[in-house]
């Protein structure tokens, strides 16, 4: 029974394969033909390695340009308030000030009334965030590779 039937359906679909040639044909060349275009088009723009960069002492830093600075995040997870406690308290002395909003949309109200010393944070996930100053918007990379 079934392996009657596949046989059938086999010899079938051979028999629509030899007399559509010019379709079977295509149907393997497109895809050899679209993968050379995308190894031509990698070979083009080649993915740049960059070296390491030395450590290098940058020096203290300027905490008299920090105040009144205050960063606003959301959203007021347990993972955000941690990595804004760590942020505010141990890297500077009298700590900045920190304030969580429920939402992004409450977090762009407060950054329109607040001063240019304001910066929101908002973490898309436990490893990645956005940057939001007064006037733009900074997306976090720690590398970025050619396209």
């Amino acid at each position: 029974g079934v392996w009657r039937q596949t046989r059938a359906l086999l010899f079938k679909n051979c028999l629509i394969k030899c007399r559509t040639k010019k379709s079977s044909v295509q149907e393997v060349l497109f895809p050899l033909f679209f993968l050379f275009w995308l190894i031509l088009m990698s070979m083009m723009h080649p993915h740049r390695q960059y070296g390491e960069v030395a450590n290098t002492n940058l020096g203290t830093l300027d905490t008299s340009v920090l105040v009144n600075f205050v960063i606003g995040y959301t959203p007021p997870t347990r993972m955000a308030r941690e990595i804004m406690k760590k942020v505010a308290f141990d890297n500077f002395e009298d700590g900045l000030i920190t304030e969580e909003y429920l939402s992004e949309e409450e977090l762009q109200e407060a950054s329109a009334f607040k001063p240019s010393t304001f910066v929101g944070v908002v973490f898309k996930d436990a490893m990645s965030y956005q940057l939001r100053f007064p006037d733009s918007v900074a997306m976090s990379s720690i590398y970025t590779e050619s396209r």
